[in-house]
């Protein structure tokens, strides 16, 4: 997404290049969920309101044909779901001289959290979205509040039957790992995304299948850890549970040592929900400004910053192909 120019910031616009390139190079490993939803690049100098185009799908037609006859024409349409963009950043302060980017450790050190802390802000505002579907069910009970048992094959392959209903397709491809919007063709799957720490009782589930054992097929993503019939698991640590959220803990993660914690894993099919991608070159903007730079807030040049702002967006774009199942975790 191409939205914001760089800071001038007291930096070459070279170096500021090279800090958006550092900072994007420590952001790409962090981000799970960018790879997997229908990206879209913002273009320059437009408005905050950005729409992703979905062609309707098409009714059965069930009604012979009477021949000689042509009949009705169906009228190919598309439909928008818009979201609004918004700016994001951070500011580090700093105390060291900086000379130049290349020279100087500290502020390499803190180019590098910089862009560590992008990624975990882009995946947290993704995460935000796609786990508030309106798709919803429970390892035990009708709410949340119910919630104390793991994860099981019945409840994966009741909300598989659902977004099979509703005909969510498999996913087929994904963002390739380069910094541009291309895509790469993958074996078709659904996908769930969840916390590392339900890993334990995913691997429980009867026919799990480890990455180590696909032989030609590859992984989706380089989280992964298997797969269960259909389905791609895809875990992270920064896909937080709902803490204390459920019923009384028994045998399950709690944190509090009363409730159980609640994890939402998020199974969803193509084109599923979509964002501003964190990519191309202006995705981000840097800025560095050097100590000893003297200003009226900072007359003796004392303090240094590193930070950054970027644009992003995420949406569901339909709420029938993605389903959150909500379980507990068991104690290890």
């Amino acid at each position: 997404m191409t939205i914001t120019a760089y800071n001038d910031g007291g930096i070459s616009q070279r170096t500021a290049i090279y800090a958006e390139r550092q900072m994007l190079k420590h952001a790409k490993p962090v981000m799970v969920l960018e790879k997997l939803g229908l990206t879209k690049a913002m273009p320059k100098n437009k408005s905050d309101t950005i729409k992703f185009r979905r062609p309707k799908i098409f009714s059965a037609q069930t009604i012979p044909l009477t021949e000689g006859v042509t009949p009705t024409e169906t009228q190919f349409a598309y439909e928008d779901v818009s979201a609004t963009l918004r700016q994001y950043g951070q500011v580090v302060v700093i105390t060291d001289k900086i000379e130049d980017l290349h020279e100087d450790p500290v502020l390499n050190d803190a180019t590098v959290q910089a862009g560590e802390n992008i990624g975990r802000t882009i995946e947290a505002l993704n995460y935000g979205i796609i786990r508030a579907g309106t798709q919803v069910y429970y390892a035990n009970g009708t709410l949340r509040t119910d919630v104390n048992t793991p994860i099981t094959l019945q409840k994966q392959r009741a909300v598989l039957r659902s977004l099979k209903a509703l005909k969510a397709q498999k996913i087929t491809r994904s963002l390739s790992p380069s910094s541009d919007y291309a895509t790469r063709a993958v074996e078709a799957a659904y996908v769930a995304v969840a916390h590392t720490d339900v890993e334990a009782d995913i691997r429980n589930m009867p026919g799990f299948s480890t990455v180590a054992s696909y032989g030609t097929r590859s992984p989706i993503s380089e989280f992964e850890i298997g797969s269960v019939e259909d389905v791609r698991y895809i875990l992270s640590p920064d896909l937080n549970p709902f803490l204390d959220a459920g019923g009384a803990k028994g045998t399950m993660v709690s944190t509090s040592g009363v409730n159980a914690d609640v994890y939402p894993i998020v199974y969803f099919g193509q084109d599923a929900w979509g964002m501003v991608a964190l990519r191309d070159q202006g995705s981000v903007s840097p800025t560095v400004i050097p100590v000893g730079q003297k200003t009226k807030d900072d007359p003796l040049g004392q303090r240094g910053y590193v930070g950054w702002k970027t644009w992003h967006a995420a949406l569901i774009l339909n709420q029938a192909w993605m389903s959150r199942l909500e379980v507990a975790v068991t104690a290890l």
